[in-house]
């Protein structure tokens, strides 16, 4: 088996996307808004919740290499919003992979999209993603950067808790994401689980939505940025914490379960 290293820098072609009010109510429900999230759960007055960027930015994948398709998981996500999504829209993206970094167990695969407005060009949404692929490291490569992040010494100055459905996954994946990794026993197995688990974009939804609220006063158009590492899955029906630290427009966060594992780590914001 082998990584394709050829494709680090290379534009993939552009993808056009376009998403319904039904698609971002959709979305929403499946990050677990619900009856008191009805500006983004119902067509009155309808807003979107600011981490449907990601899905909106997303665009078809391109063959990595030879690999064991269950052996991949996302390891990291950050956008910046250019402007608040309206709740039908469409852009238009293009991607690159930004590097193939040699963890020693597995390979961390980076990568870029910048997504435009299909109707005036400008620039929307710029997202950043990476996944990492277990068993395809020591190839000798470069281990990549450091992130220096730290929680800041003192308490949080939020902690929200949400708790999951146990058929959040089969919600979420209606979204568009079907891997079977979060829906099918058996695929789950083969990946070294006993049962089927959580998208990390959706946990990634959840924790978008605390801050959205706690933070940001629960408007969208305040919300200018995220980003976070997947350090742990989650199960669907499990819930979330979500401890958050302020300093002016910059939040850090992390989000972790009730028995205190960390599941998303090194959590940036930028609120205004």
């Amino acid at each position: 088996m082998a990584l394709d290293h050829s494709l680090i820098g290379v534009e993939g072609p552009a993808y056009e996307r376009t998403w319904t009010a039904k698609d971002t109510m959709l979305y929403a429900l499946g990050v677990g808004a619900g009856t008191s999230e009805l500006e983004f759960t119902t067509e009155k007055e309808q807003r979107v919740l600011p981490t449907f960027a990601v899905l909106a930015a997303q665009a078809p994948g391109r063959r990595l290499g030879d690999y064991d398709p269950a052996m991949l998981v996302h390891a990291e996500q950050g956008f910046e919003l250019h402007r608040e999504l309206p709740a039908a829209g469409g852009v238009r993206t293009t991607s690159r992979v930004t590097g193939i970094y040699d963890k020693g167990s597995g390979a961390l695969i980076t990568s870029e999209s910048r997504a435009v407005d299909l109707a005036d060009g400008e620039l929307v949404i710029a997202s950043r993603s990476s996944v990492f692929i277990r068993g395809e490291g020591g190839f000798g490569g470069d281990r990549g950067p450091r992130d220096t992040w730290t929680p800041p010494d003192r308490a949080p100055d939020h902690k929200v808790t949400y708790s999951t459905l146990p058929e959040q996954a089969l919600i979420y994946r209606l979204s568009g994401d079907y891997n079977p990794l979060h829906s099918d026993p058996s695929f789950a197995a083969r990946a070294g689980f006993d049962r089927p688990i959580l998208h990390g974009l959706c946990t990634y939804g959840v924790t978008g939505r605390a801050l959205l609220h706690a933070v940001a006063g629960s408007d969208p158009g305040r919300f200018k940025a995220m980003s976070g590492r997947f350090s742990s899955p989650v199960f669907p029906g499990e819930s979330l914490t979500v401890s958050i630290w302020v300093d002016g427009t910059e939040v850090l966060f992390r989000t972790a379960k009730d028995d205190g594992t960390v599941v998303i780590d090194r959590g940036r914001a930028t609120i205004t």
